[in-house]
């Protein structure tokens, strides 16, 4: 079983979006440390959010510190040996395939193979209206984002140079290199679970299934048995054996003996939260084991070095 989390690159250290008075967020001070501390721990993997403003903050927080993903997860891969790294998502609406295709292959050759390319249709309009990028309708979104795996993917297992020629994206005899590392393609991670577009997308052209407890749906084991019903459909539908893609879901989580603390955690985030104490996360943890779960990944957690040690000592050392 492996453990990953979404480290906030966006957020103060204390684990939420940032708030008047709180210690702005910086690398030397506080994501090194944290990514330093799970790299020699008990973590299998780390993962980081791509936004360019706080989201859904106060337009007052928007000139606070909001690092890069891709310049964030390259700095990450040169300091780390064993993390599985990766993104959470990035937004497609932002940068052309072909440029990420690139980008991806330096970063998995940069860390030797540890890299997922995280990849979603784009949500957060306000970054969009901020640095002048469109923002299509959710159905163009949809079309761009399948497109968009299809291009990454003949990019990273295609033998030579790519031709395509989609409705929105091209490539006229692409190489792509770096690329795989030891003969291993790059995976795609397909955010999103829409039933219709993204699960199909994701059927055709993605590696790794996540069901995000932070899209506001909550976070139990019924909603992930109903989402892999839909994309064990499509994948017959399509021709693709499911057993192919990896599950995972991410969970924001609070490990608190405060009972009080842990209902304000849940209230604030959604239902079925992780939220609760070692035993009661253990707990959780264990019904998406049997669900088939192959990876949970942890998000909101303090952006302290001690937090990420301690949370592995507590819960993850009980699936050693």
């Amino acid at each position: 079983m492996d453990f990953g989390a979404q480290v906030g690159v966006y957020r103060s250290p204390a684990g939420r979006t940032t708030q008047p008075g709180d210690p702005e967020l910086r690398w030397d001070r506080h994501l090194r440390p944290v990514v330093e501390q799970m790299d020699r721990g008990r973590w299998n993997s780390l993962w980081f959010a791509d936004h360019f403003v706080p989201p859904p903050g106060p337009r007052e927080h928007e000139p606070l510190p909001a690092f890069e993903g891709m310049t964030a997860i390259t700095a990450a891969a040169a300091i780390t040996e064993n993390l599985t790294l990766g993104h959470l998502v990035i937004g497609n609406t932002y940068r052309n395939p072909g440029l990420v295709a690139k980008m991806a292959g330096s970063i998995n050759d940069i860390s030797q193979g540890r890299f997922v390319l995280g990849i979603g249709a784009g949500w957060f309009e306000r970054e969009h209206d901020a640095y002048g990028w469109d923002f299509p309708s959710m159905r163009e979104r949809q079309d761009r984002l399948q497109e968009a795996c299809d291009l990454l993917r003949q990019l990273f297992r295609g033998a030579g140079p790519v031709d395509f020629q989609g409705e929105f994206y091209s490539l006229k005899e692409a190489p792509l290199s770096p690329n795989r590392f030891e003969g291993v393609p790059i995976p795609i991670l397909v955010g999103g679970t829409g039933e219709k577009r993204t699960l199909r997308t994701l059927a055709m052209h993605g590696d790794v299934f996540n069901l995000d407890g932070w899209a506001g749906a909550g976070m139990s084991v019924e909603l992930y048995q109903h989402k892999i019903s839909v994309l064990e459909a499509h994948c017959e539908n399509v021709g693709r054996d499911p057993s192919e893609i990896r599950r995972t879901i991410l969970a924001p989580s609070l490990l608190t003996d405060d009972q009080a603390a842990a209902d304000a955690f849940i209230e604030r985030i959604g239902p079925n939260s992780f939220a609760g104490s070692a035993d009661y996360l253990t707990q959780r943890i264990g019904e998406f084991i049997d669900a088939g779960v192959d990876e949970v990944m942890f998000a909101s957690l303090r952006v302290e070095p001690e937090v990420y040690e301690s949370f592995a000592a507590e819960v993850l050392s009980a699936f050693d």
